[in-house]
């Protein structure tokens, strides 16, 4: 397409830094690139500790691991989201509970979230759809009076706040994507943010194949063995490399990005005061990061219609997930608790419209234009 849906972010950086892991010989996970990417989300995100990640399913697998799922135990969840969000807790034999989300952020409806909970329940996961916060206050609040884990789902949340607080930060752990279709890319690649120290110790040795080897390479032990389950977590240094080039540049890439948001917000608002799309909405606590900007059409037969409009004039735009619940392995694995007067409706009517750092003023405002025209609207 002439007209991409999402080109990776670049900035001129990227190369030398991993051609310095090369001459220094570090190439292997833990090596100083990933040390400096650590240090510069603890000192932005005010977490006790980061830990970068082979991506974000696997910072979501460690959340499981750490937060004791296990067989039997059910975990409280949109259904619109990422398919990782679910599996992480499978995979450790929980139930998966869905409940519906609001029309107007697509995030978990917090208001509905106490009605599913039960003596099983353990954790609830909410899910910051396009960088928007959901309302976390509310929820920290079921949590504590329900002695439950809040961990975050902050894969497109990058650089954004609620209530000044940066997500990913706000609940017990968070986790944080770095995928090529994110602000902010490694190619593949995540982060675990730990609000709590009390999980310190365990996520090192979690993320570390389950042994201290940590404390080996410091000199705190005279040889590292196995002290329990655990996995290869440890993304290469070169990739840490990749993405501290794009972090020394965040403020830019996010502007840019925003800017982006707002060219289009501003070009599209005149379709919606007309009633033929709806626009995203952004509460008033909620700082976005633009990660993405979709509109809402009239159902799935306009939308269908609209993808097939734009990419006939070589532009990419892109649908969303498709609700979880109604999955082969969502029929298996999980619950949707009362009504989904939202989730399926609300996900058939999304489209995604190209966004990326370098999104030019003249390609965006052609998507506008081919928008317009099938809508008829001038």
């Amino acid at each position: 397409m002439r007209i991409n849906f999402n080109v990776p972010p670049y900035t001129g950086k990227e190369f030398d830094y991993v051609k310095e892991c090369v001459e220094n010989q570090k190439i292997c996970g833990d090596g100083p690139f990933t040390a400096k990417d650590n240090e510069w989300f603890e000192k932005k995100t005010g977490v006790s500790k980061c830990l970068l990640t082979t991506s974000c399913t696997h910072a979501t697998e460690m959340s499981a691991l750490l937060a004791g799922i296990k067989e039997g135990d059910e975990v409280i969840m949109p259904s619109f989201t990422f398919v990782s969000t679910a599996n992480a807790f499978v995979l450790r034999g929980a139930k998966i509970v869905f409940v519906d989300i609001r029309p107007d952020t697509m995030n978990i409806d917090e208001n509905l979230i106490e009605a599913a909970i039960t003596p099983k329940t353990k954790a609830i996961v909410p899910v910051h759809y396009a960088g928007v916060g959901c309302e976390m206050d509310t929820i920290m609040d079921i949590a504590k009076r329900h002695n439950l884990l809040v961990i975050e789902d902050a894969a497109q949340g990058v650089m954004a706040t609620y209530k000044g607080r940066a997500l990913g930060s706000i609940g017990d752990m968070g986790n944080y994507s770095f995928h090529e279709t994110k602000n902010y890319s490694m190619g593949e690649g995540g982060a675990l943010l730990l609000r709590d120290e009390r999980f310190v110790d365990q996520a090192i040795i979690i993320r570390e194949k389950g042994t201290n080897r940590t404390l080996y390479k410091l000199g705190k032990v005279d040889k590292y063995s196995w002290i329990m389950p655990g996995s290869s977590f440890l993304p290469s240094d070169m990739n840490a490399a990749y993405l501290y080039a794009q972090l020394q540049m965040a403020d830019e890439i996010n502007n840019a990005r925003l800017d982006h948001w707002n060219r289009y917000n501003e070009a599209l608002r005149p379709l919606a005061e007309a009633g033929l799309i709806e626009l995203p909405y952004v509460p008033e606590e909620c700082k976005h990061n633009a990660h993405m900007y979709y509109i809402k059409c009239k159902d799935f037969e306009e939308r269908k219609g609209l993808i097939e409009y734009l990419t006939g004039h070589d532009i990419l735009p892109a649908s969303h997930y498709v609700p979880l619940h109604s999955s082969t392995a969502g029929v298996k694995y999980s619950v949707f608790h009362g009504e989904d007067r939202y989730t399926t409706k609300e996900s058939e009517r999304l489209l995604r419209l190209p966004m990326y750092y370098k999104l030019t003023d003249d390609d965006l405002d052609e998507v506008v234009m081919r928008v317009k025209e099938y809508y008829k609207f001038s």
